[in-house]
């Protein structure tokens, strides 16, 4: 299925899912107030909007890791070494 958006030709591949019955009811009413098209479209909305939320998740928890001392001195050092060029280049 190749699908049309704007001038963009998206790629898509279909896939089965089982949902319990409260969860499709929930599915449809949103489907029915929401602007979406289809069942389809809320959930491939509801699928990039929980991966962009598990990528930020990660990028955060990485974030956190970085020591901001640490990381001042390598961009300083950085910084002295491009300095460094440059003055040899210029000479």
């Amino acid at each position: 299925m190749t699908p049309f958006i704007g001038e963009m030709t998206v790629s898509t591949s279909r896939i089965t899912i089982t949902l319990d019955e409260g969860l499709l009811k929930r599915l449809d009413h949103l489907v029915q107030v929401a602007p979406y098209s289809s069942r389809d479209r809320a959930i491939q909305e509801a699928v990039e909007d929980k991966l962009r939320k598990a990528n930020r998740e990660d990028f955060e928890r990485e974030l956190v890791k970085l020591d901001p001392q640490f990381e001042q001195e390598m961009a300083d050092e950085g910084l002295c070494e491009d300095v460094r060029e440059l003055i040899v280049l210029t000479n």
